[in-house]
């Protein structure tokens, strides 16, 4: 006895009226790869945008003197670094030479890069970069400089300069003091 199953062609089955023809096998539906690989590498790109948005907003400043304390453990690892700049900035082939302190400590400052423009001696920095590998000057390439939120207009600004070209507040020129706050008083003084 044979037990192969039999199969049929189409030629060999006769269907009478009211018959079901057989179905044909199944297919498996094809995979369609090309938009998962998509979807994957959409995805790794998020991943590796937001770690690095996650890495640079992981590096926190340390004023100068903890920065000097810490300087071992820093090794050439970026950080941020906030002072005070000290003394007069030399500009040569593209570099910035100038002293941070703060707390007392000062730290000799090489930053690659043009200053803003409101760098100057006496304001308060942020330098972004790694302490050099012999780790006596901190090497940067950002700078940010802090300032306080006052706004001022353009108009406001040269008004405020031309009265110091002047030698005083205009608002005041052309009247007397107000003899309570010229040490008088208004029966005409003592």
């Amino acid at each position: 006895m044979e037990l192969t199953p039999r199969t049929l062609d189409d030629d060999d089955v006769t269907l009478e009226e009211g018959d079901v023809r057989p179905r044909p096998p199944r297919r498996r539906p094809r995979r369609r790869w090309a938009p998962l690989a998509v979807l994957a590498a959409v995805l790794v790109g998020i991943g590796a945008f937001v770690y690095r948005g996650l890495d640079d907003a992981a590096l926190y400043f340390r004023n100068a003197d903890e920065a000097v304390a810490q300087r071992d453990e820093l090794g050439t690892r970026r950080f941020r670094l906030q002072g005070t700049v000290a003394g007069d900035p030399v500009a040569e082939d593209g570099h910035v030479a100038f002293d941070v302190t703060f707390d007392g400590v000062t730290v000799p400052v090489d930053h690659a890069g043009t200053p803003p423009d409101m760098f100057a001696p006496g304001i308060p920095v942020v330098l972004e970069g790694r302490w050099r590998a012999d780790g006596t000057v901190f090497e940067s390439d950002r700078m940010l400089v802090k300032h306080d939120e006052s706004y001022e207009s353009e108009d406001d600004y040269r008004q405020r300069m031309g009265e110091a070209e002047r030698g005083g507040d205009a608002t005041t020129r052309g009247r007397q003091a107000d003899p309570a706050t010229a040490g008088g008083d208004a029966a005409g003084g003592r």
